[in-house]
């Protein structure tokens, strides 16, 4: 009996049968995946300030600051959020993140830099961002001299085709990089996302194991989002979060300063350095 068949003739067959001749677990066909609760929110809502803070605990730290705060929840639970939300500790350990054995990795270039310039090194990372009776991812990609966000996108889902947009956005409006900074994540690893860089004479260079100041620049951002913006304002849903985080993003590039650049806002030292280069040149 074929596969095609076999369906086809469901309808007199157990599913006892079916399972066997199709040689699949029967337990997993009554399966039913739970849907997140307000409790389960809660939680990772939770665990992502504490990661925020301190985002080179693993989740063993995390579930011990949860038990010193009386938040009652297993040491099993809290990894399966923190893998839900796709966040890990960086301190040292044998592997740094989840990544997918088939996808070239590229060594870290910045150690030892002198970061003088616009357009010499820019990183992309992606975080989670709470919303009320949900969550989203969102990536993001900075210019380490000014700070300057240059694109960003919110998505449900941890996919590569929205990290390539946010690439390609910021390449389109910016020019490119000298140098493109990422961890070992899949979305960043794939041969989909690595051959834009490639194709565009752009060196690649990824976050070494255990080093937690590897990617510090846009580390920095994702503390000041959430404590600034994020966790204030509490959006309703993606599309209020998109409005409200673009918005807190307008205010960071534009009129917020900063103390790693003198106490100017990203934008005066993007554009004086795009001025200099521009007049260097001709």
């Amino acid at each position: 009996m074929t596969r095609e068949s076999l369906l086809s003739n469901s309808e007199e067959l157990s599913l006892r049968k079916q399972s066997e001749l199709l040689e699949v677990n029967r337990l997993k066909q009554y399966y039913q995946k739970k849907e997140l609760c307000e409790t389960d929110f809660q939680f990772m809502s939770e665990i992502d300030k504490i990661y925020t803070e301190y985002p080179i605990y693993g989740y063993r730290r995390i579930w011990h600051s949860l038990m010193k705060k009386e938040i009652a929840i297993g040491r099993d639970r809290v990894l399966k959020y923190m893998q839900l939300m796709g966040i890990q500790g960086i301190a040292p350990r044998e592997r740094t993140t989840v990544i997918r054995k088939n996808h070239k990795k590229y060594p870290y270039l910045l150690k030892g830099l002198k970061i003088n310039r616009v357009n010499q090194v820019w990183s992309m990372d992606i975080t989670y961002i709470k919303l009320e009776g949900g969550f989203c991812y969102l990536a993001a990609i900075i210019d380490w001299h000014s700070k300057y966000i240059l694109s960003f996108k919110l998505s449900n889902t941890l996919s590569t085709d929205f990290c390539i947009e946010v690439l390609e956005e910021a390449l389109d409006k910016f020019g490119k990089p000298e140098i493109f900074n990422t961890d070992q994540g899949c979305q960043f690893t794939s041969e989909s996302f690595t051959k834009i860089l490639l194709d565009n004479d752009i060196k690649i260079s990824m976050d070494g194991k255990g080093r937690a100041l590897d990617n510090v620049a846009i580390e920095r951002f994702w503390r000041s989002l959430k404590y600034e913006d994020v966790y204030i304002n509490l959006y309703q849903s993606m599309r209020e979060a998109k409005v409200g985080i673009e918005r807190y993003i307008n205010f960071y590039n534009n009129e917020r300063l900063h103390s790693a650049i003198s106490y100017k806002a990203p934008a005066e030292l993007l554009v004086s350095d795009f001025a200099l280069a521009k007049s260097d040149t001709s």
